[in-house]
């Protein structure tokens, strides 16, 4: 296949072509060309206004609920989501039924998905079955596919078998992915604990039950000298340790929502269970911390933490309402519309592609010539609005349906596929 890219502004701050305007050709998968007025006289024509071309993005905590709960989404209706929201590469976490405990269940998703535009790379469960009791075969499953482990929407809540998870990874220099809440703090509650959740008479989340967790974690950390990536955090002191933590040279990395950088708690007020997040939407002075340390770099990525919930799971009483929202293709137009006026473009690119493909050991490919065509198009002056007609996801369990949005995805370039949006 031969796509020619017209008049693109590259982002890709290893690039020399970085913040210029150029045209790309690319042919069976490759960049060839790179340069100005290019012809290609077969080449299928890739413009728009203000076309923008970036390495690929990489999501790299995405629920596709397949096997077992497919009924929420499906790996083919996730990764078509995945598509449309920018994304060559994404990261699953093992909670399905059964859960990715096993090499035979990282075989099964890596065929379903083989073939697809968008890279699948599962993420095998830390402990058998996510139950937090005894290690899983974490070795056996990284030699057949799995990219890195977590326990997924289910912390490790025991230290000692933190610590073991810790140690033995460094075996093959693997990396432990984990979500800060400490179920024992956080038990019962179900928003950010503060001035709104007393007001409405809820049960609140302290911001303990992440610190506490974060504080352990590195400690452990620091104690085993292994690899860890701390994924959703929330709070502004959960900031402050991790950016200790790097300046100490620990290997931690971290990770933040689309949605703890757009929405605080001040939106629960209308008692919508769509808002219902774990961790919790949290306060205006937690979200600036979070823009803050994404611009100095103490966050390295943003990610989706893409968790598809059925009608049926979400509509009711906001006590009994599943936890999650479904935005991994809407993920960069919520970014941009929210801090785009804060955060520069290439820092928000970076955290979307060259950043969690270096933590996750991915192929760094760049634009230059000679590199794969690995590639996410987008125009950040457009404008979206997406609808249930035009959502790829099997869910809908999000807030952002119907709101009009700065930042739009034009397509993808992967695996010599063009999987466009325009």
């Amino acid at each position: 296949m031969q796509l020619l890219i017209q008049q693109a502004k590259i982002v890709d701050p290893r690039s020399e072509h970085h913040n210029k305007t150029a045209d790309l050709l690319i042919e069976d998968g490759i960049i060839t060309t790179i340069g100005t007025n290019i012809e290609a006289n077969n080449a299928q024509i890739i413009t728009g206004h203000n076309l923008h071309v970036s390495t690929g993005w990489t999501d790299i905590f995405a629920d596709y609920r397949e096997p077992g709960y497919e009924h929420k989404e499906t790996i083919a209706t996730g990764l078509a989501a995945a598509a449309a929201g920018g994304y060559t590469d994404v990261l699953t976490v093992p909670n399905t039924y059964p859960v990715v405990s096993t090499k035979s269940i990282v075989q099964y998703l890596l065929q379903t998905a083989a073939g697809n535009a968008v890279n699948l790379h599962p993420c095998g469960s830390a402990t058998q079955n996510a139950e937090g009791k005894t290690l899983a075969e974490m070795m056996d499953m990284r030699a057949n596919g799995a990219i890195a482990f977590t326990d997924g929407w289910k912390p490790i809540q025991n230290a000692g078998l933190m610590q073991k998870a810790l140690e033995y990874i460094k075996a093959f220099n693997g990396i432990l992915l984990q979500m800060p809440v400490d179920d024992a703090l956080a038990e019962g509650g179900l928003m950010h604990e503060g001035p709104v959740s007393t007001r409405l008479g809820m049960a609140g989340i302290p911001a303990l039950a992440e610190t506490l967790m974060v504080h352990r974690d590195i400690e452990l950390l620091r104690y085993t000298g292994s690899r860890l990536h701390i994924t959703g955090i929330s709070v502004a002191e959960s900031v402050e340790k991790i950016r200790a933590a790097k300046k100490e040279g620990l290997q931690v990395t971290c990770s933040i929502t689309p949605y703890h950088l757009a929405l605080t708690d001040d939106a629960l007020i209308t008692y919508k269970s769509v808002y219902k997040v774990s961790p919790p939407l949290r306060s205006e002075a937690d979200r600036q911390a979070l823009i803050e340390g994404l611009k100095d770099g103490t966050i390295d990525c943003i990610t989706s933490h893409h968790r598809p919930q059925e009608w049926d799971a979400k509509t009711k009483e906001f006590e009994y309402a599943a936890d999650g929202m479904n935005v991994q293709e809407m993920a960069f137009s919520i970014v941009y519309d929210a801090i785009g006026a804060q955060v520069p473009l290439h820092t928000i690119i970076q955290a979307l592609s060259t950043t969690p493909r270096a933590i996750f050991g991915l192929p760094a490919s760049g634009i230059a010539k000679g590199e794969k065509a690995c590639l996410t198009l987008f125009s950040p002056n457009d404008t979206v609005t997406y609808t249930d007609d035009t959502v790829k996801s099997l869910s809908r369990n999000n807030p952002f349906i119907g709101k009009k949005m700065k930042g739009r995805v034009l397509g993808i370039i992967n695996n010599d596929n063009f999987v466009s949006n325009i």
